[in-house]
């Protein structure tokens, strides 16, 4: 059974940092590329960042470069998203992926989810 757990997030002032984490299991996780997405309320679930399947690569919504960043242990099946300087606009339950096929940046490309966690930032 895959299971792909979240954790990390939080209530935060604005211009904090979270460091969320996504614990996978199930899968042989070191092939995988994996991405971040994020969903606010009334709004579409959005990409957030992917990084390729040993980390070499990395991908990110052009607005959070340079405030977010993806890495990931492959020895501890994790993959990781550091979040500095957040924004009230940041308020949204993030979510991790396993790649599929496709384009990185597209919720159809990813083929297992986790249940996501709650980022809130507060102004």
């Amino acid at each position: 059974q895959v299971r792909l757990v979240e954790s990390g997030g939080g209530l935060v002032q604005a211009g904090g940092s979270l460091r969320l984490s996504c614990a996978a299991s199930g899968i042989t996780f070191s092939t995988y590329t994996m991405g971040w997405f994020r969903q606010a309320p009334g709004k579409e679930r959005e990409f957030v960042a992917a990084i390729s399947w040993g980390g070499g690569r990395t991908r990110y919504l052009d607005s959070l470069k340079g405030r977010f960043t993806i890495n990931r242990d492959n020895a501890k099946n994790t993959v990781y998203l550091q979040m500095n300087s957040l924004k009230p606009e940041d308020t949204a339950v993030y979510y991790c992926a396993a790649f599929a096929s496709g384009n990185y940046d597209s919720t159809k490309s990813y083929k297992y989810w986790g249940q996501g966690t709650q980022v809130t930032v507060s102004s």
